[in-house]
Formats: C-alpha cells, sequence, structure tokens
C-alpha cells in the first residue's frame, strides 16, 4: 500500500462515518495500527480530521437544510432529530463532547448547525470528543500490536 492509498483511505472513511453514512474508521485505523502501516501519530491526525470534517458536513446541513428536515433525502430521520433536539436542549453545547457516540451523534451535529450553534465551540468540543475516542482506540490496537 502507498502512503496516499493508506491516509487517503483513512481520511476518507472517518469523514464518511461522520457524515450519516454507515462505516466503522475506528476499525480500519486499528487494522492498519495492529498492521503497522503507517505512522501512528499520523493516522490518529488523519482520522480525527477527517471526522471533525464530516461533522462540519452535518453542521452546515443543520445550519443551511434544517428547513427541508421532513424531506425523504435528508440525512436525518425525524425520530433522531427529535431525539438530539431533546439530548441538544438538555445538556447544550457540552453535548458536543459526544459527537462520535453512536447513533446520536451525528444528528446532533446536524443539530447544532440548525439551532445556529457558532462554528467554532462547534469544532472545538467536536474534535475533543473524536480525538478521545480515536485515542482510546489507537492505544487499545497498539496495545495488541
Amino acid at each position: 500500500m502507498t502512503d496516499l492509498s493508506i491516509y487517503g483511505g483513512l481520511f476518507l472513511s472517518a469523514f464518511l462515518a461522520a457524515t450519516l453514512v454507515p462505516g466503522s474508521s475506528e476499525a480500519l485505523l486499528t487494522g492498519l495500527l495492529v498492521a503497522g502501516n503507517g505512522e501512528p501519530w499520523l493516522l490518529l491526525a488523519v482520522a480525527s480530521t477527517g471526522n471533525v470534517l464530516g461533522s462540519v458536513v452535518n453542521w452546515v446541513c443543520g445550519r443551511f437544510l434544517s428547513a427541508f428536515r421532513g424531506r425523504w433525502w435528508f440525512p436525518v430521520s425525524p425520530r433522531r432529530y427529535d431525539q438530539a433536539v431533546g439530548w441538544y436542549g438538555r445538556y447544550g453545547l457540552w453535548s458536543l463532547l459526544f459527537a462520535w457516540v453512536p447513533i446520536v451523534g451525528d444528528p446532533l451535529t446536524v443539530i447544532a448547525g440548525a439551532l445556529r450553534t457558532s462554528l467554532l465551540p462547534f469544532v472545538i468540543l467536536v474534535a475533543i470528543g473524536k480525538v478521545a475516542r480515536y485515542l482510546f482506540v489507537a492505544a487499545i490496537a497498539l496495545s495488541w500490536a
């Protein structure tokens, strides 16, 4: 494998996994780390960057497309949308630390955009949670290797 395919594939996987497309960038990161493909710190940076940027796409969808949330093509189901609104309403901005959590994390990032959360605090909190998750995954993977 070339460096471009390793890092590019991981970036794409992490990006898509954060944009409501089912996927597991954690599994790919784990596999790359266990196999010794790539520099661990760079793999972490690439996965984190891709995943945070994917969440920014969700924020943009919420910010500019939430008026269309009842349409078939809207990326969040009405049930998940309402669930994320409730969670965001209960825990506020700090709930973005949990944007990495399966099922509710991606809709939460859409809701943050729809509720007009400022982009800078959004990126900071989402990045903290997502980097922490990838650090945890990497620590476990590297302990196996």
